[in-house]
């Protein structure tokens, strides 16, 4: 990624606490205390059966370049606490300014299959570094991973067709759209309409006119005459802007003027109406009048229920522009990915587990140095097992349902990878990350391992996720202490 994609992930974007948290553990002088946070989510996106991991290769620019400069340092040296009275000191200050990431980061690659509770980055360094990165860790991560999950969706309807991204002009902003652009390329779109996209991470760019570009002519048929002499080698015509059928019948005239010139018409596109019914119609018009190799484009707030509806209704469209509802991930708000504190290590000792108890089961917390265990049966995956690193299991282990403890599944010396691999170590990237063409076909290759019960859209089947029995245990005991139900001897009441 060039610098100018680095610059859009500043360190000054965070929270607020994350410094003062900083500032504490400075102040504390436990500011160089190891310490392990994960990033994980809690609910499949979408009501779905699976997630797509997106947005690491931003997440390693910005560790990799993260600075405080003369103007941050300035900026927090204005902030005060409720006495009036600056609420870093100065020396504080000074430091940040030399402040320099170290930290080792393993994390899922871009483009696998991901599932709740297990951990798609883990971050070990010193605690004050791990507290600072957490809020934009989270940013790129939850906003990437929703919207490669909902273009894979949307693919996943469009059975194989191509599907275009067509949402910047409605996106979250301009940042928002251009990460928009990126994830939903590796979920499975084939190109974007994304200038900047295209020329930042070498997506596949596409477009044509649009409804204005007809109305600024007296009529249709000389709007795409005018259209095909300027652009021969580009000529797909917006077909609805008057009469959807007679906008199909002008774009072949427009066709045959390009014939005449030794060019071809690529395709239509329909952004209206019945796209079931009116595709049909306009399939038999083009074919009628030996426009058979022309393409049928549709647009106008599709998602993948309404591809898979169409789909349904036999409509004859070869290639689907998605917009709104991917960009913006329609239908659910935010991946709600969390930055957890799993173990700590003093200078010299062991790892100490850590967890953080709630009164909600979902968000109790997983203790321990994490790594994920994929299993592969039959050339499908068979479950994945959430293990503890500084305790690990042997090849034959058991995985137990953290919530159902009766649910358990054997794995007897399977197949097996580990999702996380080191992509930093000492802060300084470990290995290149894979180009964003091998991250989609990473999801691609992901997605046709997946039973096809889990990738359903209504009531998908759920893909066997859980805890090795020895991590069980501990997150059991770790529990019973946290509430006071351990006996003064060690054991549990």
């Amino acid at each position: 990624m060039t610098s100018e994609a680095r610059a859009c992930v500043p360190v000054m974007l965070t929270d607020l606490y994350q410094i003062t948290m900083a500032y504490a553990y400075w102040r504390a002088g436990i500011a160089e205390t190891e310490a392990c946070f994960h990033v994980s989510f809690r609910r499949t996106p979408f009501g779905g059966g699976y997630a797509v991991a997106c947005g690491l290769e931003q997440v390693v620019d910005y560790l990799a370049g993260i600075r405080f400069s003369e103007e941050d340092v300035a900026y927090l040296g204005t902030l005060t606490g409720n006495d009036g009275k600056p609420l870093f000191a100065a020396e504080f200050l000074q430091w940040l300014l030399g402040f320099r990431f170290t930290c080792d980061v393993d994390a899922v690659l871009e483009g696998t299959v991901v599932f709740p509770r297990e951990p798609l980055v883990r971050v070990i360094g010193p605690i004050v570094q791990c507290q600072i990165v957490e809020t934009a860790l989270l940013n790129i991560v939850n906003f990437q991973t929703l919207v490669a999950t909902k273009a894979a969706r949307v693919c996943s309807a469009a059975q194989g067709d191509p599907v275009l991204e067509f949402g910047l002009r409605r996106a979250q902003g301009p940042d928002g759209g251009l990460s928009a652009s990126r994830a939903a390329y590796i979920g499975g779109c084939s190109g974007t309409s994304n200038v900047l996209a295209g020329q930042r991470f070498g997506i596949p760019v596409g477009g044509t006119h649009a409804h204005s570009w007809v109305m600024a002519f007296d009529t249709e048929l000389e709007a795409f005459l005018a259209y095909a002499e300027a652009m021969p080698n580009n000529a797909t015509f917006l077909v609805d802007t008057y009469d959807t059928l007679d906008g199909v019948r002008h774009a072949i005239a427009a066709g045959r003027r390009l014939a005449e010139r030794g060019y071809s018409m690529i395709g239509i596109r329909i952004d209206s109406g019945d796209l079931a019914w009116l595709s049909r119609r306009a399939r038999e018009i083009l074919d009628e009048a030996g426009f058979a190799h022309v393409k049928i484009y549709a647009s106008n707030e599709l998602d993948e229920y309404l591809i898979e509806s169409l789909k349904d209704q036999r409509a004859a469209i070869d290639v689907w522009g998605v917009g709104t509802r991917l960009v913006t991930a329609e239908g659910q708000a935010s991946l709600g990915g969390v930055y957890k504190l799993s173990a700590v290590r003093k200078p010299g000792g062991a790892w100490e587990p850590r967890i953080k108890v709630s009164e909600q089961t979902a968000k109790v917390t997983m203790p321990g140095v994490l790594q994920v265990r994929r299993y592969t049966r039959d050339g499908r995956f068979d479950g994945d097992m959430i293990v503890n690193e500084a305790a690990p299991p042997g090849e034959s282990s058991t995985m137990v349902d953290p919530e159902d403890a009766t649910r358990r599944k054997a794995f007897g010396g399977g197949l097996f990878e580990n999702l996380l691999t080191p992509v930093l170590r000492d802060g300084i990237p470990a290995t290149a990350l894979p180009p964003i063409g091998a991250s989609r076909d990473r999801a691609a290759a992901q997605l046709a391992m997946l039973d096809p019960s889990v990738k359903r859209f209504l009531n998908p089947h759920e893909y066997p996720v859980g805890v090795e029995l020895g991590l069980h245990e501990l997150r059991t005991r770790l529990i019973l202490k946290a509430r006071g139900l351990e006996s003064m001897e060690g054991g549990v009441l």
